[in-house]
């Protein structure tokens, strides 16, 4: 596929895009295919210059659907499943009234 047929496709996708994320994911990979370096397109998007990379990496490698979007893990839980379970109960189970602190 020649690079004008690349970034009609782009542009295709980038109008059927609903999610923002996706959209700016498809719009880093055709501003690359139009020239811009990646420095220049993370400034651009306010991303970092390794985003960009990779998005272009993933694009080369599996194109359009390797820049879906998986599910975002978040940061990490710090609480431990005890803790969770616990929190879970008092939720489910108590009135604010019930966790007033008397200090």
């Amino acid at each position: 596929m020649n690079r004008r047929d690349e970034i009609e496709n782009l542009n295709e996708a980038m109008r059927e895009a609903s999610n923002k994320r996706l959209y700016e994911r498809y719009l880093a990979v055709r501003l690359y295919l139009e020239g811009h370096t990646f420095t220049e397109i993370g400034t651009l998007l306010n991303r970092a210059y390794q985003t960009i990379s990779r998005y272009w990496t993933t694009y080369r490698k599996n194109g359009l659907e390797g820049l879906e979007l998986d599910h975002s893990p978040g940061k990490p839980v710090k609480l431990t499943d005890e803790q969770l379970d616990e929190l879970a109960n008092t939720v489910e189970k108590k009135q604010p009234a019930d966790l007033h602190d008397s200090r």
